[in-house]
C-alpha cells in the first residue's frame, strides 16, 4: 500500500460534482515511512561488482553505492515536500480517475495557457524549475508578454494521480483527459508540451484536433521515416544517402535500439513482474537511472561530485516520490497499454514547435522534422541538454518555449 495517496473518502467523492476542481494538499509523509525507506536503503543486499570496467553490463556497483550512501544518510525529502506544498495543487475526476495537477496562473491576464506532460521515469518533479520563469517572466529578466499559465498533471498511475484499476489508460485516452482538463479549467485556447510519454500524449492531443489547442511543442519529436526506422531497428549499416545530421540521428537510434530498449520491452511485456524493483528502493533507483546511456552517465557524474544540470537532490526527489507513492508498477503499465510507435511521424496538422537536444535518444534533423510536421513553426538544434531537458537545462528549455509559441501570441489564448 502506498504511503502517499489521495485522501478522499468514497462517500465524499460521490457527493462531489465529478467535474469539480478540488484543492489538493500534498500529504506530509509520516516520519516512520521515511525511516523505513532509510532502513531499506542501508540494508540493501549488494550484488558482486560488474566484470567490466565500463557501464555495458548496466548501472555500476560503485555508482549505486554512492546513491545509497547519500540517500540513506543525508538526503532530506522534507525539502522537496515543502516545494510541492508551496505550489497550487489540485485534483479532478476525469473518466472515473482522480487526476492530480499543479496549476499556476500568471499575473498577466494575457498569459498563454500551456499543459506540460512528463514521461517515465519522470514526474512533476521534472518541471518544478520552469514554473516560475514561465509564469513570471519579468522577475526573470524577460518581457511580460512572454508569460504562460502553467498546468502540470501527474500521469495516471504516477505520483499523486489515481492508479487505474482497469485497462485502457493509454496515451490516446490520457490525451482526451488532458483536453477535458484544460477545458474544465476554462481555457478556450491553449498549447501543449511534452517529451518522452509527454510527447506521445501531446501528439495525440494534436491528432484529436480540439479547436482549443492552437499548437504544440516537443523535445522528443516523432520524425523518423519508416524506411530509416526499419533499418536502424535491424542494426544494419546506415543508408549511404543520409546527410551528416541524419547519419548522426541514425547512429543514435541504432544504438538505442540495440543497447537501450530493454527496460521498455520488459515494461511493455510484463510490467507486473517488477515486484523486486518495486520492493527495493535501490533496485528501483537503478532501474530509473538506467533509462538511457547518456542520462545515466550524467547522473553517475553527479554522484561522483561533478556539477551538472542535475543535482543529487534532483535525482532523489524524483525517485523518492515514486517510492512514497508506490508507483513503480502502476507507472510501468503505460508501456503495456500503449501500442504507439515512439518515433514514427503521425500526420499532425496543427502548428508544431521542436527543440532538438543533442543528448536526446536521437537529435531530430531539420530535414526529417520538416517532413513530419507540415506546420512547423519553430525548430532549434541545441548544443546542450538531454532526455530530461526541462529538468537538466531549465533556462534553455524556457527560452525554447518562449520562442516556440511567439508566433501564436496574438490575443488568441483566452481564459
Amino acid at each position: 500500500m502506498s504511503v502517499v495517496a489521495i485522501q478522499t473518502s468514497t462517500a465524499a467523492t460521490a457527493a462531489q460534482d465529478s467535474a469539480a476542481i478540488r484543492p489538493f494538499t500534498i500529504p506530509i509523509v509520516p516520519q516512520a515511512a521515511l525511516d523505513d525507506l532509510r532502513r531499506r536503503i542501508t540494508t540493501t543486499r549488494w550484488p558482486d561488482k560488474e566484470t567490466v570496467t565500463d557501464q555495458s553490463e548496466g548501472v555500476q556497483l560503485a555508482t549505486m553505492q554512492k546513491v545509497a550512501s547519500y540517500w540513506g544518510k543525508d538526503y532530506d525529502w522534507r525539502k522537496c515536500e515543502a516545494k510541492l506544498k508551496a505550489l497550487p495543487n489540485f485534483v479532478t475526476t476525469i473518466d472515473g480517475l482522480d487526476i492530480h495537477f499543479i496549476h499556476v496562473r500568471s499575473k498577466n491576464p494575457n498569459a498563454l495557457p500551456i499543459i506540460i506532460t512528463h514521461g517515465w521515469p519522470g514526474s512533476i518533479v521534472e518541471q518544478l524549475k520552469i514554473i516560475a520563469p514561465l509564469t513570471d517572466p519579468v522577475a526573470h529578466g524577460e518581457k511580460a508578454e512572454d508569460a504562460f499559465d502553467v498546468v502540470i498533471p501527474s500521469l495516471p498511475g504516477y505520483g499523486f494521480s489515481g492508479k487505474p484499476t482497469t485497462t485502457g489508460w493509454d496515451p490516446i485516452r490520457i490525451a482526451r483527459a488532458w483536453i477535458v482538463l484544460m477545458k474544465r479549467l476554462g481555457y478556450t485556447k491553449f498549447t501543449a508540451q511534452g517529451g518522452d510519454w509527454g510527447n506521445a500524449i501531446t501528439e495525440q492531443m494534436a491528432l484529436l484536433a480540439p479547436p482549443e489547442l492552437i499548437g504544440i511543442h516537443t523535445n522528443m519529436p516523432a520524425t523518423v521515416p519508416p524506411d530509416i526506422d526499419k533499418v536502424a531497428f535491424a542494426g544494419a549499416p546506415a543508408p549511404s544517402d543520409l546527410s551528416a545530421d541524419e547519419k548522426h540521428a541514425y547512429d543514435q537510434l541504432a544504438y538505442f535500439y540495440k543497447h537501450g530498449l530493454g527496460y521498455a520491452n520488459e515494461m511493455a511485456n510484463r510490467p507486473q513482474t517488477l515486484y523486486g524493483v518495486g520492493d527495493s528502493p535501490v533496485g528501483m533507483a537503478a532501474w530509473m537511472i538506467d533509462h538511457d546511456a547518456v542520462s545515466y552517465a550524467l547522473m553517475a557524474r553527479v554522484f561522483d561530485g561533478q556539477r551538472e544540470g542535475l543535482t543529487r537532490d534532483d535525482i532523489l526527489d524524483n525517485a523518492t516520490l515514486y517510492w512514497l507513492t508506490n508507483t513503480t508498477v502502476s507507472s510501468a503499465r503505460l508501456y503495456w497499454e500503449s501500442k504507439l510507435p515512439f518515433f514514427a511521424p503521425k500526420g499532425i496538422a496543427i502548428p508544431v514547435a521542436v527543440s532538438a537536444f543533442p543528448d536526446e535518444l536521437y537529435q531530430a534533423p531539420r530535414s526529417w522534422t520538416e517532413r513530419a510536421y507540415p506546420k512547423l513553426i519553430h525548430y532549434n538544434k541545441l548544443d546542450k541538454g538531454g532526455h530530461f531537458a526541462t529538468w537538466e537545462q531549465p533556462e534553455l528549455f524556457v527560452g525554447e518555449l518562449r520562442a516556440a509559441f511567439k508566433s501564436l501570441r496574438s490575443g488568441e489564448a483566452k481564459k
